[in-house]
């Protein structure tokens, strides 16, 4: 069973940054690929981000590319969002998943074992 636990979420001005945080409670490093998803209000959650075991593989949803970066710090078991010039159209719950044991990158949310509670990113305009 793994626990995961986002923060880092905030209310922020359009063109501003946030970086987000998932911290596992159990080593992810050599098993799980692990993914970002978010929700935004009165729509499904969608796919953001997904990065492979060791950080080697990283997919973007077309619509953050250039501005989020995935990564991850194995020895922290932690997994960050990095976002840059964020838009209103960010706003939404973002959610962390893993995905395990497996040593390839998913977009798809029901290849993914284990969710956080979610963090709420807001982007003023």
């Amino acid at each position: 069973q793994v626990q995961l636990v986002e923060s880092g979420g905030g209310l922020v001005q359009a063109g501003g940054s946030l970086r987000l945080s998932c911290a596992a409670s159990t080593r992810t490093g050599s098993s799980y690929t692990m993914g970002w998803f978010r929700q935004p209000p009165g729509k499904e959650r969608a796919f953001v981000a997904t990065i492979n075991w060791n950080g080697g593989t990283t997919y973007y949803t077309d619509s953050v590319k250039g501005r989020f970066t995935i990564s991850r710090d194995n020895a922290k078991n932690t997994v960050y969002l990095q976002m840059n010039s964020l838009k209103p159209e960010d706003t939404a719950l973002y959610y962390c998943a893993a995905a395990g044991p497996r040593l390839t990158i998913t977009t798809g949310p029901r290849d993914y074992d284990y969710w956080g509670q979610g963090t709420q990113v807001t982007v003023s305009s």
